[in-house]
């Protein structure tokens, strides 16, 4: 600190108070920016194998597909800004798989790196075991995703296959990374009805 007052009382450091980042269930009204995140990334990645942005109506549906099967939608929000969006959804749609879920996560491209994407996560995973989730599947777009492979591992997961040269976008063969997590007591015990 620096003490050039006349009274030698060194000039007090102000801080300004710290804006969290809040991680809630996605509403209606945030379907624009997810809308646009995600378009985002179909028409600039590889983590998803999607090469046509899907409407704000087409995303309506796929969010009241999620919630209507008591899963998690979230965003993560600063100052009212959806930063990303993240949601779990039934591994395929068969009722068997009711206690498996496929994550994803996607964050605004000017937000990466800032660690939402592993807030996100945290809160989805949480939300899914309360969901009564026991195994948590990802099914990674591109084995040079090293984002989401790296967030995963973070998180608990671990590789369990890739699947070689199944997509095709922007002109060259993509692989699907699988990785898999266990929430609460997985397959130790059969699931409450």
């Amino acid at each position: 600190m620096h003490a050039d007052s006349a009274d030698n009382t060194p000039y007090k450091l102000t801080t300004m108070p710290a804006v969290a980042l809040t991680v809630r269930p996605s509403q209606p009204h945030d379907l624009e920016a997810i809308t646009a995140i995600y378009g985002h990334h179909v028409l600039t990645g590889t983590g998803t194998f999607e090469t046509v942005p899907p409407s704000l109506a087409d995303m309506t549906q796929r969010r009241s597909d999620v919630v209507d099967k008591g899963l998690p939608h979230l965003v993560a929000s600063l100052n009212g800004e959806v930063l990303g969006f993240a949601y779990g959804n039934w591994f395929k749609p068969r009722p068997a798989y009711r206690f498996s879920a496929e994550d994803s996560v996607y964050i605004a491209p000017d937000q990466q790196g800032k660690g939402i994407g592993k807030t996100l996560m945290q809160a989805l995973l949480a939300h899914m075991e309360t969901a009564g989730i026991r195994h948590v599947m990802a099914v990674i777009g591109d084995s040079d995703n090293t984002g989401s492979i790296g967030l995963h591992k973070a998180m608990g997961f671990t590789e369990v296959g890739r699947m070689h040269a199944c997509g095709w976008k922007f002109e060259r063969w993509l692989d699907i990374v699988l990785m898999e997590r266990t929430l609460g007591e997985g397959s130790t015990t059969a699931p409450s009805a």
